[in-house]
């Protein structure tokens, strides 16, 4: 099955567009084009957000995963889901999302970039 090849709808293009201008502000992250066709955002060679043209899931731990999981728009992802993953498929509170995409990046961060950006933001 041939999948398309990075965002490819108005709505997609959007979303990437919001998620490009929250990580623009989290050290080392880089942007590519996985095996699957989904953008994927990492740090350190480590995924934190993997968006399709139907969605995004970002990294997240079992804990928060479960407070996360009570608002109506997200849900369990398969595959990733068993380890704290939360996917969205159409997010419309963008100050909400990069309070949730930026925990993403700590869970995936190496303690040196977590403390950089931490430095930062006091």
């Amino acid at each position: 099955m041939n999948h398309p090849i990075g965002m490819q709808t108005p709505e997609g293009i959007y979303m990437l567009e919001q998620v490009r201008k929250i990580c623009s502000s989290l050290p080392e992250t880089t942007e590519i084009i996985d095996g699957h066709g989904h953008t994927t955002f990492k740090v350190k060679d480590k995924s934190f957000i993997i968006m399709s043209d139907y969605g995004m899931t970002f990294k997240s731990d079992l804990e928060n995963q479960e407070i996360i999981l009570q608002q109506e728009q997200f849900f369990k992802p398969k595959y990733i889901g068993h380890r704290g993953w939360v996917g969205v498929n159409a997010p419309s509170d963008w100050e909400q999302m990069a309070i949730l995409l930026k925990e993403a990046y700590l869970h995936a961060a190496p303690k040196r970039l977590i403390k950089q950006l931490l430095e930062e933001v006091n």
